[in-house]
């Protein structure tokens, strides 16, 4: 089952729920459909995430920005979590993983401050809850790619390029330049992040639980 605003065109035979998770309303939404259509859920993904934010540092931030950053990147995944969450603590098994970002690690100070954050919290907020679910038998890990080269990577590519009136040529090389640039050659590519999450998901992965998977083609210089 797979829950987002607007039914995609091709929704590949899933189960879907339109809903807007970015509200506390939305949550109850997916979680109810969950129950009643599936009876129950085994794995939780929350790949929610992206930034909507300007670019040009802290000062352009407002409140309203950060407050949205927050509610696509950590609010989501902590009401999903709290509604469905207790049904695989009665069973006494289940899996979640989050979707964070390797931008908690490697902010970029002009453009990802306020979505760094939000996904650090994330990944603070998904130690602690395995720490939690852990000795009841539910796994949580989280996966954190690096520069994925998705519609919303390039969204924001073209919002840097508008507010520093260059190139999205230009603003694309600055981002490489930010992060260090990726030893890999490449940023990786949506399936590449599917398949790790698949592997988490799956029972090959039954004694991996609290852990942090960094995908992202060497972006990080340390291990």
């Amino acid at each position: 089952m797979s829950a987002a605003r607007h039914r995609p065109a091709d929704p590949a035979g899933a189960d879907f729920v339109a809903t807007d998770l970015t509200e506390a309303g939305g949550a109850c939404v997916l979680a109810e459909a969950a129950m009643e259509r599936l009876g129950g859920v085994d794995v939780l993904v929350h790949v929610l995430g992206g930034s909507t934010a300007p670019g040009g540092g802290f000062a352009a931030l407002t409140e309203e920005h950060w407050r949205a950053e927050l509610d696509l990147n950590l609010m989501p995944a902590v009401r999903l979590d709290r509604l469905l969450l207790p049904q695989m603590i009665a069973r006494g098994s289940g899996t979640v993983i989050h979707v964070a970002s390797i931008q908690r690690r490697l902010p970029l100070h002009d453009s990802t401050t306020a979505y760094a954050a939000a996904k650090a919290a994330l990944t603070t907020y998904s130690k602690a809850l395995s720490k939690e679910v852990g000795p009841k038998g539910v796994r949580v890990n989280v996966v954190s790619p690096g520069w994925i080269y998705t519609e919303a990577a390039d969204a924001l590519v073209q919002r840097l390029a508008a507010s520093s009136g260059g190139t999205p040529e230009t603003a694309r090389q600055g981002i490489l330049d930010a992060l260090g640039g990726i030893p890999l050659g490449r940023p990786a590519k949506p399936e590449d992040v599917a398949e790790l999450i698949a592997f988490l998901a799956s029972d090959r992965a039954s004694a991996i639980h609290g852990a942090e998977y960094v995908i992202d083609g060497g972006t990080i210089p340390t291990m």
